[in-house]
């Protein structure tokens, strides 16, 4: 017999129609139900209502149709059921796989039962029967999981516009409590404010790759990264550029290897500048980061986390006024030799590292040592000796300020 004849004339197992242990849907259900609360562990810590609500009644959809296609009718438009049910238990964060290991184990329950019969007869059945298991499952599963998986986009788009809203309304100072209370976040008295820069992959201009896309997953990568470290109490505002992050204060210890983390699952070195500011003070804060880290990508300092103290110094090197003009112009004999400028910012970038500074600028550790005995006759001071370094930083920081001003 084949399938789509025992599908018209339903299918018997010792000489009864195969559905009839599942025939009486209201009690089977209700025992379906007790088994997944006493074997399917997720389901002892779903709420009451959703057992004997949602979950029964989905229970006794299933039977039906199992019912009804065992006897040999088409299969039922009752998935809508299925759908809005699974629909549900996503935005209430019933996990997906609970749903679906629930669903196989009802399958595998209801089977046992109706097979618990059967002798070697019924062989033909059987086959045809376990065909129309799999027929039933698969088509169950796929109403599930779909409306489940749109559902549960919705919900997280609904959250990140959520949280982006009010991310934004912390970084432009407004009242915050009532957009709080919609997102369930609760606000912090502090925050680490950074202010994140991801630079180009070199995938981003090969030929052959579409460049928005690679650095459109660079960014998912690093989102991903940000949420699985710091859950929801990180608060972003990202583009494939990089932008602010809030980070309570006290969320996480470890900022720096935070940002190595970041770095590692986004596959480029971020950069990154953090000021500690309460509340109220977020607004300048992230103004503050943004101008630090501004100023490290121009000094050109390798990636990773600087905190406002650890860049002061700088910092008000490059404030506008005569001392800033006046350290920049200790320079001015370097004018005609931009590999000796060039040469200088690598090294200063490097820790002073000769062997790094060669292999960066692809030349011989010899030609480091020879041009920075040339900056010393031009310039009059030693990138060897403390003095001279401090000088030749310090007119760098300048000049770098200074010529990013003329050029503007």
């Amino acid at each position: 017999m084949t399938t789509d004849g025992a599908l018209r004339v339903g299918l018997t197992v010792s000489g009864k129609p195969m559905s009839t242990p599942l025939q009486d849907v209201r009690a089977v259900s209700r025992q379906l139900v007790g088994h997944f609360v006493d074997n399917v562990i997720p389901c002892r810590t779903l709420p009451g209502d959703i057992i004997s609500g949602d979950v029964t009644a989905v229970t006794r959809v299933c039977l039906e149709l199992a019912v009804s296609m065992l006897d040999g009718d088409d299969f039922p438009g009752k998935t809508g059921k299925l759908a809005e049910a699974a629909a549900g238990w996503a935005r209430e964060g019933v996990p997906i796989d609970t749903v679906l290991h629930s669903i196989h184990e009802g399958f595998r329950v209801g089977f046992d039962r109706v097979v618990s019969t059967a002798t070697v007869r019924d062989y033909a059945s059987l086959v045809d029967g376990a065909k129309l298991v799999v027929s039933m499952l698969d088509t169950i599963s796929a109403t599930v999981a779909r409306a489940y998986v749109r559902e549960h986009k919705a919900v997280v788009s609904e959250h990140h516009t959520a949280v982006h809203t009010l991310t934004s309304a912390l970084l432009g100072g407004h009242s915050t409590s009532t957009m709080a209370r919609e997102c369930g976040i609760d606000i912090a008295a502090e925050y680490s404010v950074l202010a994140l820069a991801i630079p180009e992959h070199p995938d981003q201009r090969h030929p052959g790759l579409d460049g928005k896309v690679v650095a459109r997953r660079i960014l998912r990568r690093l989102q991903a990264e940000l949420a699985t470290r710091c859950g929801d109490v990180a608060l972003a505002l990202l583009s494939v550029d990089g932008g602010t992050v809030l980070i309570p204060s006290t969320a996480v210890e470890d900022l720096d290897t935070l940002i190595v983390q970041l770095s590692v699952a986004a596959h480029v070195p971020v950069t990154a500048a953090l000021v500690v500011a309460p509340t109220a003070e977020v607004p300048s804060a992230a103004d503050r980061a943004h101008e630090l880290l501004d100023m490290v990508q121009r000094l050109e300092c390798v990636a990773g986390l600087y905190r406002f103290a650890d860049m002061a110094l700088e910092y008000q090197l490059t404030r506008p006024g005569p001392g800033r003009e006046s350290l920049g112009a200790l320079l001015e004999p370097l004018s005609g030799h931009p590999e000796l400028l060039e040469t200088l910012q690598c090294h200063i970038s490097n820790n002073l590292n000769r062997q790094r500074t060669a292999r960066v600028m692809h030349i011989h550790t010899n030609t480091v040592d020879y041009r920075l005995k040339k900056i010393c006759q031009l310039t009059g001071f030693d990138p060897g000796a403390t003095s001279g370094l401090w000088q030749l930083r310090s007119a760098l920081i300048a000049r770098t300020f200074s010529d990013h001003k003329d050029a503007s």
